[in-house]
């Protein structure tokens, strides 16, 4: 049966990007949602006071935690994911966390369950990020929970996506060197995202499915950067480079703290990031044009104005 409005949900690696648009919207929609992070202080400020929201600090790679998290709760929501690191690290964020919260899950007789994967996730993919992610999914399609797999194409919206990041990339430079400037994705907007997980808590018909979130139109990442310097004013040359001077872009920028690159960044970029069939038709709706929104994101002013009003009308959908 669907959850009733007054659900309690346990959403782990909610305090990201994707993760704050969905609190917002479980919110709203008026249930009591339990978010663990490793630093409170360091949550996005308005995600705090939202009514039925707890944010807590907890760590969610113990199982002892992990089981205590558990208790009173009919939903658990996984978005955990990261983009950099090692093998190992890949590896504890996406399998490992994923079977302890599975077998948390199955001590608690907790049994919905919401996983967030990647389109291109695969065992035998060329990344570590693919790689593990496809990994986790098999290890939730073999599980005996009710289950629900989002396999989302890059994401973008307002805050830290790649928007902002190319944003930034344009304005600093007078021409942008891009490796992997062929790959070709589909970028699908945030809130489509977060409304496809809602709309599975709402719907029998989507336990035990996979469902790809893809916008409607594809690219390649060079027309993305290109379309990222006009809409933000900053037009500049895209020069594609072959992979060995990748290589040693993502070297480079592996010194940052939070590189926007890195060599298993580009061994994604080797598998196209689209579905030919689309955005899920089980979940009943269009998803939104990248041309509709990035204008809004790009812009200052009245532009942002307007964008927030149309997340905050979307979120009632």
């Amino acid at each position: 049966m669907p959850i009733p409005s007054n659900t309690r949900i346990l959403v782990i690696g909610g305090t990201g990007f994707i993760g704050c648009s969905l609190v917002e919207r479980l919110a709203a929609r008026g249930h009591t949602v339990t978010l663990p992070c490793r630093n409170r202080e360091k949550v996005r400020e308005d995600l705090i006071p939202l009514p039925g929201v707890t944010v807590l600090d907890a760590d969610v790679h113990n199982p002892k935690i992990l089981a205590e998290l558990m208790v009173g709760h009919a939903v658990v929501i996984n978005l955990v994911g990261i983009l950099h690191g090692s093998r190992a690290q890949f590896h504890r964020a996406h399998v490992e966390l994923t079977e302890k919260i599975m077998a948390a899950m199955q001590q608690a007789g907790v049994r919905r369950y919401l996983h967030m994967s990647s389109l291109g996730a695969n065992t035998t993919g060329p990344s570590h990020y693919l790689q593990t992610k496809g990994e986790a999914e098999a290890k939730v399609r073999n599980s005996d929970l009710d289950w629900t797999i989002f396999r989302p194409a890059v994401v973008f919206g307002s805050g830290i996506c790649f928007l902002s990041k190319f944003a930034s990339l344009v304005k600093m430079a007078p021409l942008i060197p891009l490796a992997g400037a062929s790959a070709r994705m589909q970028p699908v907007w945030v809130e489509d995202v977060s409304r496809a997980f809602v709309r599975a808590l709402e719907d029998d018909s989507l336990r035990k499915q996979s469902l790809s979130l893809v916008g409607p139109t594809v690219y390649t990442l060079q027309e993305l950067m290109q379309y990222v310097g006009q809409t933000a004013g900053t037009p500049r040359p895209v020069i594609a480079i072959p992979d060995w001077a990748g290589r040693l872009q993502a070297a480079a920028l592996s010194i940052l703290p939070n590189p926007p690159l890195s060599s298993d960044n580009l061994n994604s970029l080797k598998v196209d990031s689209v579905d030919p069939a689309g955005f899920a038709p089980l979940l009943g709706w269009r998803p939104t044009a990248l041309e509709a929104i990035a204008p809004m994101i790009l812009a200052n002013g009245r532009a942002r104005d307007r964008y927030l009003a149309l997340r905050k009308r979307h979120r009632h959908i």
